[in-house]
């Protein structure tokens, strides 16, 4: 499937733009950025080996604290949200897979940013 870098990040944006405003209004010191592939460490952080050539794609990721752990106090860099443009399109055959696949996938990586585990999310 090809989707150029700049129609891919506005379909982030989009995803952003509709979730619910209570959501969207909490979404402070977070940064949701697209990346084209997950580093080795990236991989390796969540358990895959990057030398494997059957290993699963990872479609995002999130980096930071989770609200529910942070304190008052908190103050630190802002948490990362990555999405992954690569693993999303060669999983994805149409446009509207991609659409749905995105929407997911910056839903399911913010679910961490709120404090949800793997189990908890619905996707």
């Amino acid at each position: 499937m090809r989707v150029s870098r700049e129609e891919f990040e506005a379909l982030v944006e989009e995803a952003l733009t509709q979730l619910p405003a209570e959501f969207r209004a909490a979404l402070d010191n977070v940064a949701v950025m697209v990346e084209e592939e997950p580093s080795d460490d990236d991989l390796e952080g969540v358990g895959i080996d990057p030398r494997d050539p059957d290993r699963d794609d990872l479609f995002g990721l999130y980096q930071g604290i989770p609200l529910i752990d942070r304190d008052s106090f908190y103050s630190g860099l802002p948490d990362r949200v990555l999405i992954y443009r690569g693993p999303i399109l060669r999983a994805c055959d149409t446009r509207r897979e991609v659409i749905r696949e995105v929407r997911d996938t910056v839903q399911h990586e913010l679910g961490h940013f709120f404090g949800l585990e793997e189990h908890e999310l619905p996707f």
